[in-house]
């Protein structure tokens, strides 16, 4: 599905506040409330929306550490791994990469000590894995994108071409 001007307003507005009611919504994008409705539910079922969820700053409810892990597994268990990050509560984000490791891992922690305990004791028991490289996140740059400032430049681009 190919975003037009009025979907990526919707996906824009929601992407700034999810909370938003149809009626505020709508007006927000110049719609009336039925349009826009459907317009949202065609978003969701073509899966461009996936949900909706809060932001949570994990430093402000005690998860200090955030960590970035690469990690090289032998690769005839890559299912049972990637079955077990699943199920891993302090795992925020699991990518399948290229390069020198097999995945990339976002983790938080407490503190040092915690994050320790998790690497020996927890991660490097997973499933298959061999080796592991753990960069620190020292401060965050840029946390988040609007996916529908993204597609408009995207459409722009092409446009020009």
């Amino acid at each position: 599905m190919m975003l037009d001007t009025l979907d990526r307003r919707i996906v824009a507005a929601l992407e700034r506040d999810a909370r938003l009611s149809f009626g505020e919504l709508a007006e927000e994008v110049g719609l009336s409330k039925t349009p826009c409705w459907k317009r949202v539910k065609a978003l969701e079922e073509a899966g461009i929306i996936r949900g909706y969820s809060t932001r949570i700053d994990p430093a402000r409810i005690g998860f200090g550490i955030e960590a970035f892990i690469q990690v090289s597994i032998d690769f005839e268990v890559s299912d049972a791994f990637e079955a077990a990050v699943k199920k891993h509560p302090l795992i925020r984000r699991c990518y399948a990469t290229t390069g020198e490791a097999d995945y990339l891992l976002q983790i938080v922690t407490v503190d040092m000590m915690a994050l320790d305990r998790m690497l020996r004791e927890e991660l490097s028991r997973l499933p298959g894995v061999r080796r592991t490289v753990t960069s620190m996140a020292m401060r965050e740059i840029k946390g988040d994108i609007s996916f529908a400032e993204a597609a408009g430049r995207m459409v722009r681009g092409a446009q020009t071409k």
